[in-house]
């Protein structure tokens, strides 16, 4: 019996949800600098060379401060407000990218994330190209730097999400969507549910793409997702809804696409999912987009 092909967890998540990475500094930084959460982007540093001292004022979930002597990646998937002081000034290579993830706060992938991952470059099986990579793009101009470097970035996120699947306990993963798709059986329903998020997903049919009865699915996924897995499909597919609603796609079309029998039942699900109706929610995620950037 031939064994099975092996499993893309990311690739239909991040076809849907795009994380965007923009070059934010590379070099030296001296004295203090500051990362303000209100600014609404997450980051990733990479410390290739040098010491760097990081605080965390105020903060409840990770630790209110570090001091990092070795290469390092500090991933921080959401805003959190973050200082650097005395850091690396003479023979050392820093850079650091914005991170945006494509849906905001409804992003299933970055809702699922741990605070900050502090990671030692050496953990991560082929990290080091992608770096090298980067690295030899940042120190010498050449034409469509930018773009490359932002791209880099992005390989390295991507590169780092990889590691977290195969290493949930030790990157700290909490019950969400990642830490649901660390598990092989669990895996394979939730690939196939954001592939077919209009399908008829039964409780029998999700135990049965993941092998397992339907008791044992149900609490296995409840214990790793942090959610039932009627709520989790539901949850997918308002996120989707949100996606495509930004991009212009009518109601009706959508139901279609989603498995809702009309766009009546689909607005009812979106209401009591986001608390006010798509054309609301529309109107003011329009609006928020057209304001202007705090600071």
């Amino acid at each position: 019996m031939s064994a099975a092909p092996p499993l893309d967890r990311l690739s239909g998540i991040l076809e849907h949800f795009r994380i965007r990475a923009a070059l934010h500094h590379s070099g030296a930084l001296c004295g203090i600098t500051h990362f303000d959460a209100g600014e609404g982007y997450g980051y990733l540093h990479v410390l290739r060379r040098g010491e760097l001292e990081v605080s965390h004022p105020g903060a409840r979930t990770v630790p209110r401060s570090l001091r990092l002597d070795a290469p390092t990646l500090l991933f921080y998937p959401r805003p959190l407000t973050h200082h650097f002081h005395n850091p690396p000034v003479e023979g050392s290579d820093f850079a650091c990218a914005r991170l945006t993830f494509e849906g905001g706060a409804g992003n299933p992938l970055a809702r699922s994330l741990p605070p900050l991952l502090v990671l030692p470059l050496a953990r991560v099986p082929g990290l080091e190209q992608a770096l090298e990579l980067l690295f030899s793009e940042i120190d010498r101009v050449r034409c469509g730097q930018r773009l490359l470097v932002d791209r880099l970035f992005e390989v390295v996120v991507i590169q780092l999400l990889r590691w977290m699947l195969d290493h949930p306990q030790e990157a700290g993963m909490h019950p969400g969507l990642v830490n649901g798709l660390s598990d092989t059986r669990l895996a394979r329903t939730l690939v196939a549910m954001h592939g077919g998020p209009g399908e008829a997903w039964t409780l029998e049919r999700m135990a049965g793409c993941a092998g397992m009865s339907r008791t044992a699915f149900a609490n296995t996924f409840r214990e790793r997702v942090g959610q039932t897995p009627a709520d989790y499909l539901t949850g997918w597919r308002i996120a989707l809804a949100q996606h495509r609603l930004r991009e212009g796609q009518p109601i009706k079309r959508l139901a279609e696409e989603l498995g809702y029998a009309n766009p009546s039942a689909l607005s009812r699900a979106f209401a009591a999912k986001v608390g006010m109706s798509p054309r609301a929610w529309l109107a003011m995620a329009t609006e928020a987009e057209a304001a202007p950037p705090a600071g």
